[in-house]
């Protein structure tokens, strides 16, 4: 009886990591090439390949093999933490908000009392 909840929790734990895995390769499908270089993250292919075959491994393998599943969640961790965000700063584009120009006030843009 309780293996089999810890079975079900194991199952819903893979999924979640599956799920995360890629959304990690489409966001990665989704940038820009030359955006890869400006922020001097590897390569867009080298991101894809680890990204995809990290995606496949939670895909076929699940939780068969262990130290591949967690090799492949390293990778889309710091794939979140450390090359995304550098993306973002890059291309500007992520997060969905209006970021606004510097001189834009709390009701639009300020133009110094014109």
């Amino acid at each position: 009886m309780i293996l089999t909840g810890f079975n079900e929790a194991m199952d819903f734990l893979f999924l979640g990591l599956l799920v995360f895995s890629v959304f990690c390769f489409v966001d990665a499908i989704l940038r820009r090439e030359d955006a890869y270089r400006a922020a001097d993250k590897n390569t867009k292919q080298f991101w894809l390949i680890l990204l995809g075959i990290g995606a496949a491994i939670n895909l076929f393998v699940g939780g068969g093999f262990l130290l591949l599943t967690i090799i492949a969640v390293i990778a889309d961790i710091v794939y979140m933490v450390d090359v995304r965000p550098a993306l973002i700063r890059v291309t500007g584009s992520g997060g969905g908000r209006y970021r606004g120009s510097s001189s834009d006030g709390p009701y639009g843009p300020y133009n110094g009392g014109r």
